[in-house]
């Protein structure tokens, strides 16, 4: 034994001795060490301890952010709250309501609903007896919602979080048009059907067409025949319709296909969609969405229409196999469909509730246009600061406050500098800096005269206005803005 295991071996002896309120003479394993021997080498492994380091290494950490997350400083969370109005005033055009449900579900709730993809749902440990798990999307919780409130017929949007248990790509678009690609699981499944694939295929078929997007056919159909154990005849039949896409003329070319015809659910699809591009014609928007037959969405609820939003290169809608710009697809940035059968999976009697619906990508969107603002002179705000209360003199901190009170009451957007006795120029480049728009300036001139002087930070006129008549004045030009 080494040295240093001796010695480890002494100092155990001697902490075990005094903790237990024996002294170190009568243990006799030990005998003939002394206290002194054990406070010497005590002393010696201190200080090779403090030459090592000790244990401080083991509190040190990394500080970052988890895989697939980020942090968002103010200027972020600007562009991101103007994504949010657009989209909540757009909901709320139509007429859409909010709901909120929880950030986790009982696990049996999750489970069974997304097909291949149930693998990435998050388990929660047991907590009182409940298996939990979070959210996957805001679909389930919904179907769930509406079931436990025998609710049949609502509009809803809900803005929240969700939790995936894969591997981020944290990629960036840019800023680009966009157009819908829409199919209908009925036609893919007819598809499916008259293309030789077996009925217990179809969902892991499914999943695998719907990886176009990300991987050329060679490899979809490698996929499907080496993986998943589809024959080669199946996978080429396969390969010849989802190559097509679209708009209304591609489905009724479908409906007198000689193999798509045998299929009752397909023509169904077919002759659904038809409808839905008369639709599109009366909202004038057919150059924006394609007829596309690759588009699958993997999720096992949806039961008729599905579609996506595509990004792609500059420039409108590609034509019916094109791909657009270059041949580059950007990436989808919204995706959904029908699923009449969710609600009744969660209703004890099995009633289904018709439903529909669409989920935006809003990091996608984010990533956008922060790019299109990065890129850009122009600056963006991070506050709504209209006006900065400001004083051109020292000791005049309780007459700024008690202005800024004033224009908070009449429901104006005010700001102070909370130092004692801040440079007036100071005040007026944190204007500028912020993109305040306007400065109501006090000083004991002003005071006396029962005015404030508002400047207007663009052109930097300034004007005195009658304390009586500020509301008013400030309220007419942030409406001129």
């Amino acid at each position: 034994m080494n040295a240093l295991g001796v010695v480890s071996r002494r100092l155990c002896a001697g902490v075990a001795g005094r903790v237990s309120g024996w002294s170190a003479h009568s243990l006799r394993p030990f005998a003939g060490i002394t206290v002194s021997q054990i406070d010497e080498e005590v002393a010696k492994l201190l200080e090779l301890k403090a030459q090592l380091g000790g244990d401080e290494g083991k509190h040190q950490f990394t500080l970052k952010t988890a895989k697939g997350t980020r942090d968002y400083n103010p200027k972020q969370m600007a562009i991101r709250e103007k994504v949010f109005n657009t989209i909540i005033g757009c909901f709320k055009r139509h007429g859409a309501e909010t709901i909120d449900t929880p950030v986790f579900e009982l696990k049996e709730t999750l489970t069974g609903k997304y097909g291949e993809d149930s693998k990435l749902i998050y388990d929660l440990k047991d907590q009182g007896g409940e298996l939990l798990s979070l959210r996957y999307d805001l679909t389930v919780p919904f179907a769930r919602y509406l079931a436990m409130n025998k609710i049949s017929n609502i509009k809803r949007y809900h803005i929240a979080k969700v939790y995936r248990r894969d591997n981020p790509a944290m990629t960036r678009g840019r800023y680009r048009e966009f157009y819908q690609c829409v199919n209908d699981r009925r036609i893919l499944d007819g598809m499916f059907a008259v293309c030789g694939v077996p009925d217990d295929k179809f969902r892991t078929i499914c999943s695998t067409v719907d990886k176009l997007d990300k991987m050329s056919w060679e490899d979809v159909r490698s996929e499907m025949v080496k993986e998943k154990g589809l024959s080669e005849e199946a996978a080429d039949q396969i390969g010849q319709y989802v190559s097509m896409q679209g708009g209304k003329d591609l489905a009724e070319r479908l409906l007198q296909d000689a193999k798509m015809s045998q299929s009752k659910q397909a023509c169904a699809g077919l002759t659904d969609m038809k409808l839905l591009f008369s639709y599109l014609e009366l909202f004038q928007v057919t150059d924006k969405v394609v007829f596309d037959l690759s588009l699958a969405r993997g999720l096992d609820y949806y039961t008729g229409v599905i579609y996506e939003a595509i990004l792609t290169q500059n420039g409108p809608a590609p034509e019916a196999g094109e791909k657009g710009e270059e041949g580059v697809s950007v990436g989808s940035v919204a995706g959904g469909g029908r699923y009449d059968g969710l609600v009744g999976m969660f209703d004890p009697k099995g009633r289904k509730v018709p439903c529909v619906g669409v989920s935006i990508g809003i990091e996608r969107v984010f990533s956008i246009l922060e790019q299109k603002a990065e890129a850009s002179a122009e600056k963006v705000r991070t506050t709504e600061t209209q006006v900065m209360v400001a004083s051109a003199q020292k000791n005049l901190l309780e007459e700024r406050l008690k202005l800024t009170a004033e224009l908070w009451n009449a429901g104006i957007k005010a700001e102070v500098m909370y130092k004692k006795n801040p440079k007036l120029l100071s005040q007026l480049q944190h204007c500028e800096d912020s993109g305040i728009p306007l400065v109501a300036i006090l000083g004991e001139q002003e005071l006396k005269d029962g005015v404030v002087k508002l400047r207007d930070v663009h052109s930097r006129e300034e004007a005195d206005v009658l304390r009586a008549e500020l509301v008013e004045e400030i309220k007419k030009r942030i409406a001129d803005v």
